[in-house]
């Protein structure tokens, strides 16, 4: 996914994935999206300072399916 589709996902109410369903992209009440490992808390900005470079591979975020599992773009699932 590009930084573009991420921000619309996270915007239309979708959940974000990034590289496993324990870390999840969402903004916060500053307008920041970043990316939290759920079960630390722990999270790191979705973008570099600059606000462009990914903090991960395009390829790697992906959307949640209904129910617990998580699909990539192009049906596959990890």
């Amino acid at each position: 996914m590009t930084l573009d589709e991420i921000k619309a996902a996270v915007d239309a109410g979708q959940t974000v994935h990034w590289a496993n369903t324990g870390y999840v992209v969402h903004k916060d009440r500053l307008g920041q999206y970043l990316i939290t490992y759920v079960p630390n808390g722990s999270c790191i900005g979705l973008t570099d300072r600059g606000g462009h470079g990914l903090n991960g591979e395009e390829a790697e975020f992906f959307i949640a399916r209904s129910e617990d599992g998580a699909e990539y773009p192009g049906g596959q699932s990890r």
